[in-house]
């Protein structure tokens, strides 16, 4: 007789991601019901961070998945086959040991994240419970909270096509409810694009990876000033925050910063943070520094009062983090299943790095799919912040509308103040 949480079967199949690139979809079926998550892929991704697994070959430029699929079809279902989806962290930990690897070199974190999640989503299916309050069992974080979301606006670096060196420009609504966060994201980014077209033209407008505008700006502060136009034109210059995703590890070149047509070193860079802190009302670096430099980082949170957020430079990863807090490095967790390549290891790190004080981001990837599974998991985890990009594009608006959902579901909204 099969129970009801018994893992009867895994299905992979290659889908494609808001980039037109193959990922993974997977399905878990279960005794009583089924549940299928799908694999997103960072195009800036850190050196440490756990990597995919991709066919190679001249089919799809090298990226196809059939291999991952395979490996899933023929080696992890016959493992996973019989155990009870519940059981988040014994699933993970068969992974992990069927990777064999310290960076899922073996299967991939794109298949293990993706069975991780389907694992996770089929036993919330089987329970007959919201996937945030499962998650939030196995995490041990009895408080739900909707996160306050970072819309990513004006997009650079590995993200756009234009010279413009941080990656991305983000607006934080101060508000007390997330619809009415988005009202405020929705309407500025429309602002915006009439001040990208009217500047740079038409054609401007055309947008980035993960939603946001992407002109021929060249300096970081043009961007800046042209953010602060659209909220003192909208109303919401005194009612909105400024985050930045630097990304600063794609611009570091010979020891050095190569920004705004200046090479800095570490020190002015500092400097340069600093500056603009003072000039406009940002909240949030993220990346500031490149990602083997824990004390530039540790300097700038000592020396600020932002939040500085460790991506690159911690992964997801447990190690990584320790080695953060440790030196004091950022006060923020930026977090992405795929890092690490699984659900359990990315609670582990979430804790870790709530328990030293940190805030903790959920992020999407510059390639994502329609799966929203992020949005549950910042409210299942705790998390205080979600970034999935900007008020467009569906692969970004399924998590922000996913989270309009749980708020109507009686969820308070954390707010930012």
């Amino acid at each position: 007789m099969i129970r009801k949480y018994e893992i009867v079967g895994l299905e992979a199949r290659q889908i494609f991601d808001s980039r037109g690139n193959p990922t993974i979809e997977c399905t878990v079926t279960v005794g009583k019901g089924k549940g299928t998550a799908m694999a997103p892929s960072g195009a800036s991704t850190g050196k440490y961070e756990a990597v995919e697994l991709r066919d190679g070959g001249k089919a799809y430029d090298g990226k196809g998945v059939n291999q991952a699929v395979r490996n899933i079809d023929t080696i992890i279902a016959p493992t996973l086959t019989g155990m009870d989806v519940r059981e988040q962290e014994e699933i993970d930990r068969e992974l992990i040991q069927l990777d064999g690897t310290e960076n899922k070199g073996n299967l991939g974190a794109n298949t293990t994240t993706v069975v991780s999640l389907a694992c996770c989503r089929a036993a919330a299916n089987a329970k007959e419970v919201e996937l945030y309050e499962h998650i939030s069992h196995i995490s041990h974080q009895w408080e739900h909270k909707v996160p306050v979301p970072f819309f990513n606006v004006i997009n650079g670096g590995a993200h756009a096509g234009n010279k413009l060196a941080v990656q991305e420009f983000m607006i934080v609504p101060k508000t007390t409810k997330f619809k009415q966060s988005m009202k405020i994201g929705v309407e500025v980014y429309h602002t915006l694009e009439k001040l990208v077209e009217k500047k740079y033209g038409k054609s401007a407008s055309n947008v980035g990876d993960e939603g946001g505008f992407a002109p021929m700006i060249n300096k970081t502060e043009d961007a800046l000033k042209m953010l602060m136009k659209a909220l003192k034109t909208r109303g919401y210059d005194k009612k909105v925050f400024i985050s930045m995703d630097v990304a600063a590890s794609e611009f570091y070149k010979g020891r050095q910063y190569h920004i705004d047509g200046k090479k800095l070193n570490k020190e002015k860079m500092i400097k340069y943070y600093e500056d603009l802190i003072k000039k406009y009302p940002i909240i949030n670096i993220e990346d500031p520094f490149q990602e083997e430099d824990f004390k530039a980082f540790a300097k700038l949170t000592e020396e600020t009062d932002v939040q500085i957020t460790g991506d690159d430079l911690f992964v997801t990863n447990v190690d990584r983090i320790k080695q953060g807090i440790q030196a004091r490095a950022c006060n923020a967790l930026l977090l992405k299943v795929n890092q690490i390549g699984t659900l359990s290891e990315s609670i582990q790190a979430a804790r870790m790095a709530q328990h030293a004080g940190y805030k903790v981001m959920v992020s999407h990837r510059s390639g994502e799919t329609s799966d929203p599974f992020i949005a549950d998991l910042a409210v299942g985890i705790g998390a205080e912040q979600i970034k999935s990009g900007a008020p467009c594009r569906s692969e970004r608006l399924v998590k922000y509308n996913r989270l309009l959902e749980i708020e109507k579901h009686g969820i308070k909204y954390i707010g930012w103040f």
